[in-house]
């Protein structure tokens, strides 16, 4: 059997950290999660210091500045990484009599003891795993967005395409819905100021692309999705599967996006992935359908970079 590897800082538990302070030590308690969860709940006597912030040392230094002083560093609970890497970013900082309160304030809870703050319990939601209401969420074209990029082997392009309307529906966990698209509003971003970027953009919207005097809407349709088992909130957490009609071809697409909530309750999904261009008979430049490209000739994949939020 592998021996355990060693701490590289003391780790307390709620009983070491009692007796400690019941011996009248010195010491610095500081809650390292963000202000309004340290004024809902905190242990008694701690000073706040939310490792999340860029202000993070100026939040301790304002606490305490002296590198010998013994601090004790808490965060949510034992599946955490918080009080771990604040005592590392402090100790990179020069402090040196660093420990950590094992288990967090889950272990402390755990262990009867009192609470101070507004709520004065530890509770409420820790915001790490992904709970959607059931409901319909119109998608906000103005906040939403469609960034594509497309390459050759001399160069990469990219721009954006404008959303029309949509909506998103959630029933007991399933996402359907569609997102219609302005293909008349594509544009390039990389060429801003070039004499070149008009030639583009008429190269995208002729018949060599996406011929948008024919077909000027894109539309998306969401037939079904998967969520994975563990949802966190900050990694891809559903598959969605769907139909993409694109200059009048349908095709199905399907793509990973990471779905989350606001605190108001918006849906948010953010998607990144590429489209096989060819599927919808864009097929200028492709080695596949013609011969003799040169410097014509143009990489299948489009990557999209999807963002959409819906309320």
């Amino acid at each position: 059997m592998k021996p355990e590897p060693v701490q590289p800082f003391p780790h307390l538990s709620p009983a070491d950290l009692i007796h400690r302070l019941g011996a009248g030590r010195p010491l610095f308690l500081v809650d390292v999660l963000p202000r309004e969860h340290f004024a809902a709940v905190h242990l008694p006597n701690a000073g706040n210091a939310c490792i999340f912030e860029v202000t993070f040392l100026d939040q301790v230094r304002a606490i305490t500045d002296d590198p010998a002083a013994e601090i004790v560093l808490y965060g949510a609970g034992a599946a955490t990484l918080d009080a771990l890497t604040a005592a590392e970013k402090l100790d990179r900082a020069g402090y040196r009599n660093l420990a950590i309160l094992l288990g967090g304030l889950e272990a402390w809870c755990g262990a009867g003891q009192s609470l101070a703050g507004e709520e004065g319990a530890a509770s409420g939601d820790p915001g790490t795993m992904l709970a959607l209401a059931d409901g319909r969420y119109r998608i906000d074209p103005q906040r939403s967005t469609v960034e594509w990029a497309g390459r050759n082997v001399n160069s990469r392009h990219h721009g954006f395409v404008g959303i029309s309307r949509g909506e998103i529906a959630v029933s007991d966990g399933t996402i359907t819905g569609s997102c219609e698209l302005d293909m008349t509003s594509i544009r390039n971003v990389d060429l801003d100021g070039s004499e070149w970027q008009p030639v583009l953009h008429a190269h995208l919207n002729s018949d060599d692309f996406f011929f948008t005097s024919l077909f000027p809407r894109a539309r998306f349709s969401i037939l079904g999705s998967s969520m994975v088992a563990e949802p966190f909130v900050t990694v891809p957490n559903y598959q969605l599967h769907g139909i993409l009609e694109l200059r009048g071809v349908k095709a199905e697409q399907s793509f990973w996006a990471t779905v989350a909530r606001t605190a108001d309750g918006t849906l948010v999904a953010e998607a990144h992935f590429d489209l096989d261009r060819t599927r919808w008979n864009v097929n200028y430049g492709s080695a596949r359908f013609f011969e003799h490209l040169g410097m014509h000739a143009v990489f299948e994949p489009i990557s999209i970079q999807l963002r959409i939020v819906a309320a």
